[in-house]
């Protein structure tokens, strides 16, 4: 067994892991990992990016740049062109990002799971009644994106995205390991939800939920040059289209994305928990 792989199994036990990722000041750790990853220094970025691709695995050979001069800019990468491929099938809805399938399946009127066993309420995630009244015994899907993962989101079908909801919260860590002690973690963390529909009306919801070590959650149909909690709670009005696999946004670390949608759809082939899924492949398919 490797250096690495000691390590990893050591760190991968549940009590090691949920103790380092969750029983530390997280806020606290999150904002200076911000500050830590926006550092160039080499002396210091070149070590952090050493160790990140050491624990993450992170594979950049993908990447549009050959090299990067801090930590944040290998976070939030761009792939060279090409390197994702969209379904075109407009039935389908594809994935929106490069990610780990984690709990799906149909909405029990208000209940869905963060993990099996792990309920939660639809509407302690999108405390709007009128917005998860649009997708009550619908659909949803999580989708867990690791540290070493690409961190940019896309759209999963041509939409017209109408408002943007930024709810501040926690940064607890999404792994499963934390999904299974915490309970009703993804209504406590800090989140998004995009309202958006397809273009024949039907509407869908993506909502990226932050975690510990993300430094923020970025729109490109908003203001990037601001921290989506920057722009504060109150709900922002948007008219914006955006084509199938455009880029919509970048989590600043690793992080989740639960997509929605209403009654009439079901999770395409070979998704399923515990399944791997790259931004692109389809994620689900309109049954009706």
């Amino acid at each position: 067994m490797t250096i690495r792989d000691s390590l990893m199994k050591f760190l991968l036990q549940e009590d090691v892991n949920f103790l380092l990722t969750n029983r530390l000041p997280r806020r606290a750790l999150t904002t200076a990992m911000g500050r830590l990853a926006k550092v160039e220094t080499p002396i210091v970025a070149q070590p952090m990016m050493r160790a990140w691709r050491f624990f993450s695995g992170a594979d950049l050979s993908e990447a549009a740049e050959p090299s990067y001069k801090s930590l944040r800019d290998a976070f939030v990468r761009a792939l060279k062109p090409g390197a994702r491929t969209y379904d075109p099938d407009p039935n389908v809805l594809a994935s929106p990002c490069d990610a780990n399938v984690g709990a799906g399946g149909t909405i029990d009127g208000d209940k869905l799971y963060q993990i099996k066993g792990a309920p939660y309420a639809l509407s302690d995630l999108i405390p709007d009644p009128a917005v998860a009244a649009r997708v009550r015994d619908g659909r949803y899907i999580t989708l867990r994106l690791t540290a070493g993962m690409y961190h940019r989101f896309h759209a999963p079908s041509a939409l017209r995205v109408r408002r943007v909801t930024y709810l501040s919260g926690d940064c607890w860590n999404v792994n499963p390991i934390a999904l299974k002690r915490v309970e009703k973690l993804f209504c406590k963390n800090e989140r998004a939800v995009i309202e958006a529909d397809l273009p024949d009306g039907v509407p869908i919801l993506l909502v990226p939920v932050a975690a510990i070590l993300v430094a923020g959650i970025r729109l490109n149909f908003l203001d990037t040059e601001k921290l989506l909690r920057e722009q504060g709670s109150t709900p922002v009005a948007c008219d914006v289209s955006v084509a199938r696999g455009e880029e919509m946004g970048w989590f600043e670390h690793g992080s989740t994305i639960i997509v929605f949608t209403p009654p009439g759809f079901e999770l395409a082939d070979g998704v399923g928990e515990g399944s791997a899924i790259r931004a692109g492949q389809a994620l689900m398919r309109r049954s009706v």
